[in-house]
Order: C-alpha cells, then sequence, then structure tokens
C-alpha cells in the first residue's frame, strides 16, 4: 500500500480531476466507485480494478480489509490518503472510506433485440437514472439506451442511486434514439396521461423497448411518434404525474408479472 499525504502528489490530483470533472471521466473513459457496497458489487461481477484508495481512518475497517486483501491478491495497487485528502475525491460524507478507479466499461448497441431493452430520452436526474437502472436489472433488462443530453450513467451520484445495478446492464450512452428506434420493428412503449388504455390492459408478453423522456417535459414529439403505442398508469386525478423513476419501475414490473402468468 502507497500512502499519499500531499495534495501536490500527481496521482492524487488525477484522482481528484476525475472526481470532480465529468469532462475528465468522458475523455479517460474511467469513474471513481465510492463505498463498500459498490466496491463489492464491482469486484463480484467485473473483477478488479484499476486502483483501490482508501481512507486513512477505514484501513481497519472489516469490509476494507477484504477488500485490501483482495486487491493484494490481484497485484492491483493500492492508495491510503489522509483523511483530509480523502474528502476531496470523495462525494459521500460520513461514509466509509474506499473507492475503486475503473475503467468505464464498453457497451454495445444492439443491432437486434432479441430482448426488452429501456430507451432514455434527455433524462436529467441523477437519482432518476439510478433508480430506473436498478428497477430494470431487477426486472431482468440489460440493454439501456441513452439519448445525447441524458445524465452520465457513470456519474458517481447515479452509481449511488443504481447500487450496483450498472455491473447487470449494458449502457449505451450517445445514442440517436431516432435513428435506433426507426431501424427495429421491435414494438416501442411509452407512458402518457391521455394514452386510452392502461398498462395492464396491453399485451407485455413480448420483446418491447420502453421509451422514457425528460423529467419535466417528458419524451421528445419526435420521439413519441415512433412509438407502437402509448399507455396509462391508473392514478388519482389531483396528481398531476407520476416521477418517471416510479413510472418506470411499474412498466418494468407489470411485464414480469404478465410474463410469470402467461
Amino acid at each position: 500500500m502507497k500512502h499519499i499525504s500531499s495534495r501536490d502528489n500527481p496521482q492524487f490530483k488525477e484522482l481528484k480531476h476525475l472526481a470532480t470533472s465529468p469532462q475528465a471521466r468522458r475523455r479517460e473513459r474511467k469513474t471513481l466507485l465510492d463505498g463498500t457496497h459498490l466496491c463489492q458489487a464491482y469486484w463480484q461481477h467485473l473483477g478488479a480494478p484499476l486502483l483501490c484508495v482508501v481512507a486513512e481512518s477505514s484501513v481497519q475497517h472489516a469490509e476494507v480489509a477484504d477488500l485490501l486483501a483482495l486487491c493484494e491478491n490481484e497485484n492491483v495497487l493500492s492508495l491510503c490518503l489522509g483523511d483530509a485528502l480523502y474528502q476531496q475525491v470523495s462525494q459521500v460524507e460520513n461514509g466509509i472510506g474506499i473507492l475503486f478507479l475503473i475503467a468505464t466499461p464498453e457497451a454495445i448497441l444492439p443491432g437486434s433485440f432479441s430482448a426488452t431493452a429501456v430507451a432514455l430520452d434527455n433524462l436529467q436526474d441523477p437519482g432518476n437514472m439510478g433508480s430506473i437502472l436498478r428497477s430494470a436489472a431487477a426486472a431482468g433488462i440489460r440493454d439501456i439506451l441513452c439519448s445525447h443530453g441524458t445524465v452520465s450513467a457513470w456519474s458517481p451520484k447515479v452509481m449511488r442511486a443504481g447500487m450496483g445495478a450498472h455491473f447487470l446492464l449494458n449502457i449505451v450512452e450517445g445514442v440517436d434514439l431516432s435513428s435506433a428506434l426507426q431501424a427495429t420493428n421491435t414494438p416501442i412503449l411509452a407512458t402518457s396521461s391521455h394514452a386510452q388504455k392502461t398498462i395492464y390492459q396491453v399485451n407485455l408478453n413480448q420483446t418491447v423497448i420502453w421509451l422514457f423522456g425528460h423529467e419535466g417535459q417528458g419524451v421528445s414529439d419526435e420521439l413519441l411518434a415512433l412509438a407502437t403505442q402509448t399507455v396509462t398508469i391508473p392514478q388519482r386525478p389531483e396528481i398531476e404525474s407520476l416521477n418517471v423513476a416510479a413510472s418506470a419501475a411499474i412498466c418494468f414490473f407489470e411485464q414480469v408479472r404478465q410474463k410469470a402468468h402467461c
């Protein structure tokens, strides 16, 4: 383990830059996993990280010690930062001080859809994005298509909200959704408060592409015109609309329910 106590250390500067700059994360195709849960999930599903970073006060924590031992066995370098330095690269307050530096997993845009997928149009909130990814993974969905302008799926806030779901998904960012959706024969379903059929009245025992949009503006008119069908989620009229992450979860698990009872 290498100990770092100076903020002028080149490795610390690189970590801080990645922690604070979305542009740097995109350019370097690297990101940081913060906390024991994300680090354990990454190791379970994808293996060893590029680098392990721990806060000096957390070295003796049982879960941190286990992860450090795994890194040592795989010859992964571990850096120990003084607590003040560590807080400059971590966005978690009062958490257990461990980070993994990882290469952002490669994603492949499917040429065809043999299983249900999700398309996200200009989604903005990291919490909503992470929640949708978590629900998708829990429902057995793998392919996630994110438009230009959608919040980065690999930002620290989205990953914390996703709780490890990222590592079970194929998340394709910067997708031209108009071209991708026009090129497929797979049914495309979007939610709309003006739809005639409810989510419980349509046949979901088939492969579909779920289309969800911006929290305030919804799916763009151009993409909505490509939807094979729009469906509504029944709710009290006093409530204008459901949160997009809640809507997505309802849709995913209604499909799970229908397939289980087919």
